[in-house]
């Protein structure tokens, strides 16, 4: 089954409060998960990558413990053009604290048992993930 994620980073400064938001969801469109957290504060970028990497763990996670779930391609769409490019190499990583975080990602999938593919979306099109990176932002400030 291919499994389309929408993942967002929320950062409120930059570094600031941040918070990310993850939906998966199967072939049909159908929800099978929604996760935010709050992070702390992190920059933008760091929050973009947080989300993936949280979206691979639960990936990770679902396929090792839900029975009955399959995922052979996941596909994940992000409104973050940086992230993106980078994971496809077509920028590179200066950033120190990025390429921690990048060999974190390429780890995940080096241990993946799924075919990967990320692409780049617009905003309009990743609200759902983004209102959830800003409610667990609201939730911690209130």
């Amino acid at each position: 089954m291919t499994i389309h994620a929408f993942t967002d980073g929320a950062s409120r400064g930059n570094p600031g409060h941040a918070g990310i938001g993850v939906i998966l969801k199967d072939e049909t469109g159908t929800v099978i998960v929604e996760e935010k957290k709050y992070l702390g504060k992190v920059t933008n970028n760091v929050a973009e990558y947080s989300a993936l990497i949280s979206c691979l763990e639960k990936v990770h996670t679902l396929l090792a413990e839900k029975k009955g779930f399959t995922c052979s391609k996941l596909v994940v769409h992000s409104d973050s053009e940086l992230m993106v490019r980078q994971l496809n190499g077509v920028y590179k990583i200066k950033n120190l604290a990025l390429k921690k975080i990048f060999g974190h990602v390429q780890d995940a999938l080096r241990s993946a048992r799924f075919e990967f593919s990320i692409k780049h979306i617009s905003r309009e099109r990743n609200r759902e993930a983004d209102a959830l990176a800003n409610e667990s932002i609201d939730e911690q400030l209130r």
